[in-house]
């Protein structure tokens, strides 16, 4: 713990992140915007959002190369890879779809309504439901993925920022952004069960749950607030200033280090330990909003949308 402390003091005081970088992988395409990565640690798959050129790309850890364009996914912006079913999901807000890829195959296999603006996404494994933020459309989608049918629409009142399933007490959780609230939702009913206040942030869009911890993770868009919700009292622990116009929350689950991307270009860097620390903030790059962490390999991939003049990759290694 003393060595962790330490460390944490000398990063801030010298402005460093704790990474050492890897490589710089070229994308296919035009330098335009990227948005959600997955990844699939089993089969060392990682699928990127390539927003601006509406396709999905299947990039191979291993070989560290792209292996497939999966094109047609039109203005795509959330990616759920689920393991489980080899099946990985797109939102298309283009389309207003939720588009099924099988990770076989690597072609687009079904194709589900999603609302007006779908988003981000995340996977109840009891149910086998799937269930999406409905950005502008103010609603929860829920789709049945054994046959990606839409079954339900839950009115949320509010814009939906993202969405995360909580193992524990195996309800959803969303971001309702305009109400500054975090709601729950029961899949096995599709009802909203609670509705917690985030006082302090404004527009909260990111989320991720430590569930093992009992921590929600919520990323502040409109006035650059990261916070730490204490899940069994509902409540906020701490806050912090970050970089401007956060985005997109990565964890470690083995090291226990979390990163908040932003649009800023700034990364922040937190220990999720027995208290919840930070590490690092500093610029990284423009446009750096999507992370993605392997838990395996402590590698961390951040999507680039122009890097002298073209889509990147960036990989990073976790100092130890």
């Amino acid at each position: 713990m003393i060595g962790r402390a330490l460390l944490t003091i000398a990063l801030l005081a010298s402005g460093s992140l704790p990474f050492s970088q890897v490589a710089d992988i070229a994308l296919p395409g035009k330098p335009t915007r990227l948005d959600y990565q997955s990844l699939d640690e089993r089969k060392h798959l990682l699928f990127v959002a390539h927003l601006g050129d509406s396709e999905v790309l299947a990039f191979d850890t291993k070989s560290r190369r792209v292996i497939a364009r999966i094109r047609n996914v039109s203005r795509v912006h959330g990616m759920l890879a689920l393991p489980e079913r080899n099946v990985v999901y797109a939102s298309a807000t283009g389309t207003n779809e939720i588009v099924a890829i099988d990770e076989a195959t690597l072609e687009i296999v079904a194709r589900i309504p999603g609302g007006v603006y779908p988003d981000g996404m995340a996977f109840d494994p009891q149910t086998q439901r799937l269930y999406v933020s409905d950005e502008r459309g103010r609603t929860e989608t829920a789709i049945d993925t054994r046959s990606n049918t839409r079954i339900a629409t839950i009115e949320l009142g509010g814009e939906a920022g993202n969405t995360q399933y909580d193992p524990v007490s195996r309800h959803m959780f969303v971001n309702v952004q305009t109400l500054g609230e975090l709601f729950e939702i029961d899949p096995a009913t599709n009802a909203i069960v609670a509705r917690t206040s985030v006082p302090g942030c404004s527009g909260n869009h990111g989320l991720l749950l430590d569930a093992r911890r009992r921590r929600a993770f919520i990323a502040c868009e409109d006035n650059a607030t990261f916070l730490w919700l204490d899940m069994p009292r509902m409540t906020v622990r701490q806050k912090w200033a970050i970089g401007d116009d956060p985005d997109v929350l990565a964890l470690d689950r083995q090291t226990e280090m979390l990163y908040v991307a932003a649009e800023s270009g700034v990364v922040s860097v937190f220990s999720d330990g027995r208290t919840v620390t930070r590490v690092a903030q500093k610029f990284l790059a423009p446009a750096a909003h999507t992370v993605a962490v392997d838990s395996q390999t402590h590698l961390v991939y951040f999507a680039l949308e122009n890097v002298a003049g073209r889509p990147v990759l960036r990989i990073l290694k976790e100092r130890p």
